[in-house]
Order: C-alpha cells, then structure tokens, then sequence
C-alpha cells in the first residue's frame, strides 16, 4: 500500500506537528521543535564543549621529549629531562657523583638551570657559585616546568614564569611563586632534600 506524496504547494497538505509518530505526543513534538528551544540546545551543548575543552589537563610530555615534542639534548641554557636521559657521559658522571654523595654542580649552567624531571626538582644558578632549587610543579593547576632560559624558568600549560633566583612568579597566571627546596652545595656538589 502506497502513500499519496504531499503536494508541496499546497500549504493545507504539509506535514504539521500531528503528523509525528504515535510514540512521541504532539504537545511534546511541539516544544522539542520549537525554534527558541532548538537554539537553547544547541547553545547549551557548544557551551558544555567549549567548558570541556577549557577544564581537560594539558596533555604532558613523554620522558626524554621536550614540550615542543622533540628530542631534548643538552644545551647552553636548560635540559628538559633528567641528566640521565641527555648523554651518555652525563650519566657516568652523575652515577659516580650521586655515589659520592650528591649531583655535580657543573651539571647547572651558570644563569639557568637544569630540570630533574625524577625528583621534581629545577635546580638554578643564577650567578656562579650561587645555586637554588624548586619544585617543578607549577601553582597555578599542577603542570610541571620544562624549561629555564633567559632567566626565567617557564612552565608551557598556560605560560607562568618563575624567577631563577626566587622561584617568584614574574609572569602568567600562577597565583604565586614555585616552592624552594633545601639545597646544600659541597665542594662541587649538591644535594637537595
């Protein structure tokens, strides 16, 4: 059994709101198609969207990567892993050190700082012979800092930067600095507890 096909010309012969199934009331048909409430919906699901992607955790980097993905690799001014992770001769070294009580300050660049990604610890020398060590865990929601350079110690979620020689926040939306750690410097060593 056919059905005839609306005229759609004709405007007595399209379909209304009692043409919906039997399942769904016509009353009901009516508010669910209503154009004020169509657009209520579809604001409140962009706006759950947009609150979704706001509030998801930054995605971290794998050990052994920078923040920009790559390969990190020693440099003149931060490490991004631990000293472990970046040379082989770096390892021997901090494996013998560690033995002998503590990490060799050589490890730390003069006016920036090295990351231990293991311990949680930035460990900075602002001025020759003067080191300092943080927490990596940035205030503001928890993300570690993954780099130090031009004096400042920068953590990539949401751009806070931390002084190297308080761990005070000069810029971002931290609500406050990083946390110092007890460091102790012993010839040309270190320990931090």
């Amino acid at each position: 059994m056919t059905h005839p096909q609306p005229d759609p010309t004709n405007p007595a012969a399209r379909p209304t709101v009692d043409a919906v199934p039997e399942t769904v009331s016509p009353a009901l048909a009516a508010r669910l198609t209503d154009r004020r409430n169509v657009l209520r919906v579809a604001t409140v699901v962009a706006g759950a969207g947009a609150l979704a992607a706001c509030s998801s955790p930054p995605v971290q980097p794998e050990a052994g990567q920078a923040a920009g993905g790559a390969s990190s690799a020693p440099s003149s001014s931060t490490s991004a892993s631990t000293p472990a992770e970046t040379s082989t001769s770096t390892s021997s070294a901090a494996s013998s050190s560690s033995a002998a009580g503590g990490t060799a300050t050589s490890e730390v660049p003069v006016g920036g700082g090295t990351i231990y990604t293991d311990t949680k610890t930035v460990v900075t020398q602002p001025t020759a012979g003067t080191f300092k060590a943080f927490d990596t865990t940035c205030p503001h929601q928890g993300c570690p800092v993954t780099k130090v350079a031009d004096g400042r110690i920068d953590c990539p979620c949401h751009g806070s930067q931390f002084d190297i020689s308080t761990g005070d926040r000069v810029a971002g939306p931290a609500p406050k600095g990083l946390t110092p750690k007890q460091i102790t410097v012993t010839g040309d060593t270190f320990t931090v507890a």
